[in-house]
């Protein structure tokens, strides 16, 4: 098998469709979107065919407050397979080589997160000097039982009291709603310097190509809460979020906000939801708390991290030793 990184979109081969986060669009989508790079890495049979693929996407990281600049490198997900026959794991571990190789003297540091298995891709990882931190992951299902069959009697006494009170939610449809979403999102993350949210063109591509859908919600005209869905095979990720949770702490904009973009992905046929930045598996994590009101499952699972300082690297190593 020969295996290739691709920096531009338009000098890859054929590619099936698949996982929407290793798409070919998605690699466009981020080759014109600023502070992206995306690199994809395809694994083709002697006839040149397509067998897999990973789209990896180093991101430029800047901010005065607190002052950085750095560039790290994000791959989610095990990567898009076409061939039943392989053996996945082992094409896993030639891919994440030969991104590795590519760009570990030009990033901070890489992470692979997403993962479909806790233990994928353990062995080939490590052998490459990757070191994994324990992970939370929750999703809730949608086809076995309805979301009000999951949620608890509290949350959703909260939704309803809100929605009684005049809170309502919709999709993003006005530029001038675009605008009240992206003020509301960058603010409520300007205190989370590990939180990257890409600008506001990476949203609009999302949302023109049919790949997601932002939500907001108002209280007497004013956004105090979206989200961002997006949707793939099969599946809805709810991966950015934001609400003005304290000064509307009545109307509970963030349980309006989930509620409603689990609804709609439970109407739109979707199996299940999946919340992509629950965080560490603190005992105490009032975020996870709050998702699991809504019924969901949490998975322990793992992020793994090369630092491309070989001594930070070592230490970090160390430092999450198992």
């Amino acid at each position: 098998m020969k295996v290739s990184v691709f920096e531009h979109a338009a000098q890859l081969p054929s590619i099936p469709e698949g996982n929407y986060f290793h798409s070919p669009e998605l690699m466009e989508l981020c080759e014109h979107t600023p502070r992206h790079k995306p690199f994809m890495v395809v694994v083709q049979q002697d006839d040149n065919s397509v067998v897999a693929h990973m789209l990896a996407i180093v991101r430029y990281r800047s901010s005065w407050i607190p002052p950085y600049l750095y560039m790290h490198v994000r791959v989610m997900g095990d990567g898009v397979y076409h061939d039943e026959s392989l053996n996945r794991q082992h094409t896993f571990g030639l891919m994440a080589e030969a991104i590795t190789s590519r760009l570990q003297n030009r990033t901070l540091y890489m992470e692979f997160s997403h993962l479909s298995e806790k233990m994928f891709g353990y062995r080939e990882l490590r052998k490459l000097k990757y070191f994994p931190v324990r992970w939370m992951s929750v999703h809730n299902s949608l086809h076995s039982r309805t979301p009000e069959e999951r949620i608890t009697e509290r949350q959703r006494k909260r939704i309803e009291n809100a929605l009684r009170r005049g809170a309502i939610t919709k999709e993003v449809e006005t530029d001038e709603e675009f605008r009240a979403f992206s003020k509301l999102l960058r603010s409520h993350n300007w205190f989370k310097p590990r939180r990257f949210l890409p600008v506001d063109e990476f949203f609009r591509g999302m949302k023109d190509g049919g790949h997601c859908k932002i939500f907001i919600t108002k209280v007497h005209e004013r956004v105090v809460g979206c989200s961002v869905c997006v949707y793939s095979n099969g599946d809805a990720y709810l991966w950015y979020s934001a609400s003005r949770r304290k000064s509307y702490a009545p109307f509970h904009p963030n349980a309006i906000t989930f509620w409603h973009t689990i609804k709609d992905a439970h109407e739109r046929g979707y199996a299940h939801i999946r919340f992509m930045d629950v965080g560490l598996p603190f005992r105490k994590n009032p975020y996870r708390d709050f998702i699991l009101r809504f019924g969901g499952k949490e998975v322990s699972t793992y992020r793994w991290f090369r630092i491309s300082i070989r001594w930070a690297n070592k230490l970090a190593t160390w430092l999450w030793r198992e």
